[in-house]
């Protein structure tokens, strides 16, 4: 019974993390940008134009370059979204 107990348990906890992995924002679709607070289909769809026009972001400042992108936006998906192998 404690070996199944344990074992459900680390199932939980390992699609909990699951869900809370953040989303690159350089990497992910508009679909998936999307689904981030404060970003709607509109500027989801501004990020993948911006990226390939003009690269990747290299911090998630950088996402201020793309229209309607603000600092408050910005400081809003600092725990939901990164950049990719940065600390971001």
């Amino acid at each position: 019974m404690k070996k199944l107990l344990l074992a459900l348990a680390t199932g939980l906890m390992l699609v909990s993390g699951a869900a809370l992995a953040a989303v690159n924002v350089n990497t992910a679709s508009a679909d998936e940008l999307a689904q981030l607070d404060g970003i709607g289909d509109v500027k989801a769809a501004a990020i993948v134009e911006d990226r390939q026009a003009n690269g990747n972001y290299a911090s998630l400042d950088d996402m201020t370059r793309v229209s309607g992108i603000g600092d408050k936006t910005v400081d809003g998906l600092r725990e939901t979204a990164t950049v990719g192998d940065s600390t971001e």
